[in-house]
């Protein structure tokens, strides 16, 4: 189905200004550099206003001060947030489709389950004993939901998602493919032959409005609940330890590792690679960078920056050459510290009795 609305009404949708034509109609959403007729565009970046006068499309989202005033031929759709503004104008033109709500006949649910209205569970879909899947709720093929685990109201699981037994998801809860919530956390006592499993006997809890990326695993607590809180976003190829706690709207790139016990407060982000040591904290609103080990707990508000930078391999190695050699040339750098300043105090007396004669 094609969507077709005109500038001024996507202006009120966004809360934006026009500049230029509101009553262009635009049937489709573009990249910059490939819109033509009838379609809008976007530009978050000031530095990329030089493309605008080139753009073929019909419309352009920008940022304000991006353009003084109409380019050519080309109108405009002034926004505070351009990124925001593109995203729900996006929304208006691919909208989530819309599935059956039935139940596959090719699908598993256990008789003792409660399935709520509006329900639909595809093909090799599995619902275990006691479990609750909320109304609206969206089960693609191969997802599993164990015995008492509860599914709220709207959530979508894509294809092989897995949300073990006894766990929890809140309303609005999107997991994409692969997704597995509760599995085992990585927990042994003793050592070596003796290695002795811990069983992992607690719950992972993710709240309302949480979307989780393809491939991330949250563990389920040894004893308590791993928590997952309201609003988060975290990237695919994720790990969660057993009994971490992530704040309401926090942001979680790829390839990030938290281990166990460890607590985010809310809108922590933590950007690509980044590995969180056990049982600390990081506070409210702390921002870490690509690739950094956090090794103790970091303040609220606090700003890490990235860790490994890449670089010409041959600086590399040199610089790896050198590392060992750190304390050594601290050691010898504090002597010539302290010598320099027996030199400079010798001076300066030295100029003070010549000044007294």
């Amino acid at each position: 189905m094609t969507i077709r609305k005109t500038l001024a009404e996507l202006a009120d949708h966004v809360g934006g200004k026009v500049i230029g034509d509101g009553s262009v109609v635009l049937d489709k959403v573009a990249a910059l550099d490939q819109a033509g007729p009838g379609a809008i565009s976007f530009l978050t970046n000031a530095r990329y206003r030089h493309f605008l006068p080139h753009c073929r499309a019909s419309a352009v989202i920008i940022g304000p001060g991006v353009a003084s005033g109409r380019v050519g031929q080309l109108n405009l759709l002034e926004s505070a947030d351009p990124y925001v503004a593109f995203a729900k104008i996006l929304q208006l033109y691919c909208p989530v489709e819309s599935c059956d709500a039935k139940i596959s006949s090719r699908a598993s649910v256990d008789p003792t389950a409660h399935v709520e209205d509006a329900v639909t569970i595809f093909a090799n879909g599995f619902v275990g004993a006691r479990a609750h899947i909320g109304k609206g709720a969206v089960l693609h093929p191969g997802v599993y939901v164990g015995a008492d685990a509860k599914i709220g109201a709207d959530c979508v699981l894509h294809p092989n998602v897995v949300v073990r037994d006894g766990c929890r998801l809140g309303d609005r809860v999107i997991l994409h493919a692969g997704v597995v919530i509760g599995s085992d956390g990585f927990g042994y006592a003793g050592a070596g032959a003796q290695r002795i499993k811990i069983p992992q006997i607690g719950i992972v809890v993710v709240e309302d409005d949480v979307e989780i990326g393809a491939n991330t695993t949250v563990d389920r607590a040894t004893l308590g609940q791993t928590v997952v809180g309201r609003g988060v976003k975290i990237d695919n190829l994720v790990q969660i330890g057993h009994n971490v706690v992530i704040g309401e709207h926090s942001v979680i790139a790829a390839q990030a590792g938290i281990a166990g016990s460890s607590r985010l407060g809310k809108n922590v982000t933590l950007a690509g690679q980044v590995g969180v040591v056990n049982h600390i904290k990081i506070g409210d609103g702390a921002i870490i960078g690509p690739q950094s080990g956090v090794g103790q707990s970091v303040p609220a508000g606090a700003v890490l920056s990235s860790g490994i930078t890449a670089a010409p391999h041959s600086i590399w190695l040199k610089v790896m050459v050198l590392l060992p050699q750190l304390p050594a040339l601290r050691s010898s750098v504090r002597a010539l510290e302290r010598q320099v300043a027996r030199l400079v105090s010798a001076g300066k007396e030295e100029r003070e009795r010549n000044d007294g004669r």
